[in-house]
């Protein structure tokens, strides 16, 4: 199981691994520009020493004697404290030596010309170089043998190295301090988002973060917990009002069969009167088995659970259909039904019908007597859009957005609704639209109301199909 940290700690760790890695390539940086930098020191110091000797060796004028050589060259090399020389003719013979008791190895006397070499004698260190040079009054080139003393570079460098390692361990610790504060105070908006979170109840949905304190990194996250949050409420408020509804819808139906059954059992009655108050019972109960189904397609349709068939359907059909339905009822109040146009849809043919049929009994229900109710079906490349329209009342731009809502109706004073009339065929025919992969929409104006259903555009016709 791994390990959970915070994420103060995370970042603690994180700024004091960053400040050692910083700390470890810069003095690894140093240590080594610093040792380049003696040791081109050191080869500069060899390298004028080396010149200067091969200068007073090959210009000596006849006559010189050979102890004046010695001390031009003992003025020359001995005035550098850490310098050891050896000078050699051809046949092995010693010219000049100022070795100060530090003998050196004989394969270095046989370096190659100009070779830096280095070498350590028990606690001391040393660098040096070995050439050729030309001695005046010999046949054959003799060989010169430099040695500095590096041993203090040494040092330097230890001690150097030992304070580095000091600096490196004070400077992590340092570092993770300053990383804890930075990452606490870094953290703090955090920490009010934390808060506002869990003070979060189903009765303080509205409060949001503000964003005026919170850095740009955390705005988003900031924006996004309160579009949650935005969400959370309204879904929290449509199930109240849902459930409130459900209540109020349910106990009308619920207090007639109370009331009827009550009355019936104050005496005795006969077989008729018995007959007659279940019938009664009948249609509340029907009434409320209709509207249970109603609510149970909707809490489908909530989650996904409806999947429409997939046939095509002529729309300009199943309206006639529907028409020779509603036929008597628009008659008896003298409204004309009007159809025009046609096209295809591809989906459930039960589902469509039974959206289209709730706005069509909606239309007759709200427009007066005399009036008209038409139907336009219109097809373009991309959907089929369905359009019922009717004359009424205008419907408040208020209340437009929300007539698809459950048990939402516009008139107040029709809050109980009739018996078949429970307030959910809109919210139904959303649905099934939905589930369509459509949309639907109303508009309102000058005493005319249009709901307008726009399909994805289906296969073709057979009819069509068949003529070409």
């Amino acid at each position: 199981m791994l390990s959970r940290s915070s994420l103060v700690k995370r970042l603690t760790l994180m700024i004091m691994f960053a400040v050692i890695a910083v700390l470890v390539v810069a003095g690894m940086s140093f240590n080594m520009l610093s040792q380049h930098h003696f040791r081109m020191l050191d080869e500069q110091a060899l390298s004028e020493k080396l010149e200067s000797a091969r200068h007073i060796l090959s210009i000596q004028t006849p006559g010189t004697s050979l102890e004046a050589l010695r001390l031009q060259l003992r003025a020359l090399l001995g005035a550098h404290q850490d310098l050891t020389a050896q000078i050699l003719t051809s046949n092995g013979d010693v010219l000049f030596s100022d070795l100060k008791a530090v003998p050196i190895p004989d394969h270095y006397k046989r370096a190659g010309q100009d070779d830096i070499w280095e070498w350590q004698d028990q606690s001391h260190n040393f660098r040096g170089v070995t050439s050729q040079v030309v001695i005046q009054g010999e046949q054959a080139p003799g060989t010169i043998m430099l040695m500095l003393d590096i041993t203090s570079h040494a040092h330097f460098f230890e001690t150097l190295q030992r304070w580095f390692g000091f600096g490196l361990v004070i400077s992590a610790l340092v570092s993770a301090g300053l990383g804890w504060l930075v990452a606490k105070s870094g953290l703090r908006p955090v920490e009010r988002i934390t808060k506002v979170a869990t003070s979060m109840s189903a009765g303080s949905l509205q409060e949001r973060i503000p964003l005026e304190p919170v850095p740009l990194e955390l705005q988003a996250l900031i924006l996004s917990f309160n579009g949650m949050l935005a969400r959370l409420e309204d879904a929290f408020i449509r199930l109240s009002n849902f459930s409130a509804d459900i209540a109020h819808e349910l106990r009308t139906p619920v207090s007639n069969l109370l009331t009827h059954t009550e009355v019936v059992l104050t005496r005795k009655r006969d077989l008729d009167a018995y007959e007659d108050n279940l019938y009664s019972n009948l249609e509340e109960l029907k009434r409320m088995s209709r509207m249970i189904d109603d609510m149970l397609f909707l809490a489908n349709a909530d989650n996904g659970l409806i999947i429409p068939e997939q046939v095509d359907i002529e729309l300009d059909g199943l309206v006639s259909k529907l028409f020779e339905f509603y036929q008597l009822l628009a008659e008896d109040r003298d409204i004309r039904l009007t159809l025009q146009g046609k096209g295809i849809v591809c989906g459930d043919r039960l589902m469509i019908d039974r959206a289209v049929s709730n706005i069509l009994s909606n239309a007759l229900r709200y427009t007066p007597q005399g009036n008209e109710i038409s139907v336009q079906i219109q097809q373009t490349a991309d959907n089929v859009t369905l359009t019922i329209s009717n004359s009424g009342a205008t419907i408040d731009p208020q209340h437009i957005n929300r007539i698809f809502d459950r048990f939402y109706r516009a008139d107040p004073a029709r809050r109980e609704g009739g018996p078949s009339n429970a307030g959910l065929g809109l919210a139904i025919t959303r649905s099934i639209v939905q589930a369509h992969r459509g949309k639907v929409w109303c508009t309102s104006s000058e005493q005319m109301t249009a709901f307008h259903i726009a399909f994805p555009v289906g296969r073709q016709p057979v009819s069509d199909r068949l003529h070409r």
